[in-house]
């Protein structure tokens, strides 16, 4: 090699690694620039409604009155709708991701189903509550209950869940699969003994953090009707006689966090605005302990994973 491509070379490494810084420090620049934003609209969200949160806020009903108004039946029908949510949309999601990944075949209608589960996860949610709206509302009767909510809520995270659930089947590496196959394992002991094993972790993430999206969710609730004035509770799930669970609860109209912010913002007294800022600071922490608790979990499931 030559003196002279010697030199050559040497420039576009040069050049290259200037290009790289440069990038670098845009990336960086753009990265600080979202995180700072954030951080001061936090900041100020926590500066304005922290002084709000006491026991009175969290354990009162809404009212006229902003000194007098809580958060009590809207964080209670956040936890039934949530609850509603998650039954149906994990156990669904997690078995639509097992058998597309590992029972159906590979054509091109699993392709075609694939597809649209990917496309559905980036839909809209306001097209999920006007679907709901038909087939939940009208169509099969339901009302603007907690039941619809639920359901409405569980189709928005769906396609996350499935899609999640396929993701974290494929990482799990095929020598998992042919050394139970070789021991003698069926398709579904391999499936529940091994790979689901390995990939709970990743799947118990994906869930969680569908679930913190769902419960900041406030366009398909506002669609099917969501009510922002509620100064009762349904009826609890859990009762002191026989049968002692009740079902009556999941066709009592609701109120959740969002919806219940979105009625204070939307009124002038800024009294109403102090307390939208400390449903705010509830909601940012539900959102935040939903996702460390993903995180805990994550961990404490991963580091027992050897391969």
């Amino acid at each position: 090699m030559t003196s002279a491509n010697t030199h050559k070379i040497r420039n576009i490494i040069n050049r290259n690694k200037r290009a790289e810084f440069i990038f670098s420090i845009i990336g960086l620049l753009a990265m600080l620039t979202g995180i700072i934003a954030l951080m001061v609209l936090v900041i100020d969200l926590v500066s304005d409604g922290f002084p709000r949160l006491d026991w009175q806020f969290f354990t009162s009903f809404p009212s006229r009155k902003p000194e007098q108004a809580g958060i009590f039946s809207a964080w209670v029908g956040s936890i039934l709708v949530m609850l509603v949510t998650a039954s149906v949309a994990i156990p669904v999601g997690i078995a639509s991701g097992i058998y597309l990944e590992e029972y159906a075949k590979k054509n091109w209608l699993s392709d075609l189903i694939e597809i649209n589960v990917t496309n559905l996860a980036g839909v809209p949610s306001i097209i999920y509550g006007l679907l709901a709206l038909g087939l939940f509302v009208y169509g099969l009767n339901l009302g603007q209950s907690i039941v619809t909510a639920g359901l409405t809520l569980a189709l928005l995270v769906l396609p996350v869940v499935i899609v999640t659930t396929r993701e974290a089947l494929r990482a799990v590496p095929g020598s998992i699969r042919e050394a139970a196959y070789a021991c003698g394992a069926s398709k579904w002991q391999m499936i529940w003994d091994h790979v689901l094993r390995y990939s709970t972790g990743t799947i118990l993430t994906g869930i969680i953090v569908a679930l913190a999206r769902a419960i900041g969710e406030t366009a398909p609730l506002v669609t099917i009707g969501a009510l922002t004035f509620i100064a009762f509770l349904p009826d609890p799930p859990l009762q002191g006689q026989f049968p002692y669970i009740s079902f009556a609860w999941l066709l009592a109209p609701f109120t959740v966090l969002p919806i219940q912010m979105f009625d204070w913002v939307s009124r002038p007294q800024e009294e109403f605005q102090v307390n939208a800022a400390a449903a705010g600071v509830v909601l940012i922490a539900l959102t935040l302990l939903m996702n460390a608790v993903a995180i805990y979990f994550r961990y404490r499931l991963r580091k027992n994973i050897k391969w």
